[in-house]
């Protein structure tokens, strides 16, 4: 039932992004309570759309292969697979574009993950435990950004700045 919910979420949702292409958010997470959360929080923040989920890390390497997204949120430990062999999984495919984000959103943040996380291009490292709020004041930074380059031509730096950084590395 719970799964269903979150399908219909993703499948029907209003957009609250009036001002072009949503940001695309794809999220590999195997608890369907931090799940279940971190879409109630996408749903208010304005320019991102959830384009997707996995639980383990072959669901997520799968549709990542074939699909694009422009942020990819994912948790360190699944119940198959983990994080971290996924990233380097996705470095090897050599099938990303350098402008997708990858932020992991974990309990295990340590300096040896993070360390290994940067070699994997994680560009920003959030607790679960205690920065939700951060990771969705990066995501609505990112989504500000998109859409204030939608009318732009000039380039600029696409690294984000103020409150989300405490979470970057």
């Amino acid at each position: 039932m719970v799964r269903r919910i979150m399908d219909d979420t993703l499948n029907t949702r209003p957009q609250r992004d009036s001002e072009g292409t949503p940001l695309r958010i794809f999220l590999v997470e195997d608890s369907e309570d931090v799940r279940d959360l971190i879409v109630e929080s996408l749903a208010e923040i304005g320019g991102v759309r959830l384009v997707g989920y996995a639980e383990t890390e072959m669901d997520a390497l799968r549709h990542l292969q074939q699909h694009s997204y422009d942020v990819l949120i994912l948790d360190i430990q699944l119940k198959q697979g983990n994080g971290m062999s996924l990233l380097q999984a996705l470095a090897r495919s050599n099938t990303r574009r350098q402008s997708e984000i990858k932020v992991v959103f974990s309990n295990h943040v340590s300096p040896t993950y993070r360390r290994v996380g940067v070699q994997c291009g994680v560009q920003h490292f959030f607790d679960k435990s205690s920065e939700l709020p951060l990771l969705c004041d990066l995501l609505e930074e990112l989504a500000q950004q998109r859409a204030g380059k939608a009318g732009r031509t000039s380039s600029s730096n696409n690294s984000p700045q103020g409150p989300a950084q405490a979470g970057g590395i």
